[in-house]
């Protein structure tokens, strides 16, 4: 996901958090263009460079 916008103001307050729905949507919208697929995985979700969310959209969304 390059450059998607995130609310500054809940990304100061909660910024693992504010991410993840942003990857979450993200991924969503992916899934609705391209049809649920059995070959559709995420392995890895970061953001900012290192900053890594997978194990926490993992454990929200699942």
């Amino acid at each position: 996901m390059e450059n998607s916008p995130v609310a500054n103001s809940g990304f100061k307050k909660a910024p693992d958090w504010t991410a993840a729905i942003a990857a979450y949507e993200w991924i969503q919208q992916i899934q609705n263009e391209f049809g649920s697929s059995k070959n559709f995985r995420i392995d890895k979700v970061v953001y900012n460079g290192d900053n890594d969310i997978t194990e926490f959209i993992k454990k929200t969304y699942n």
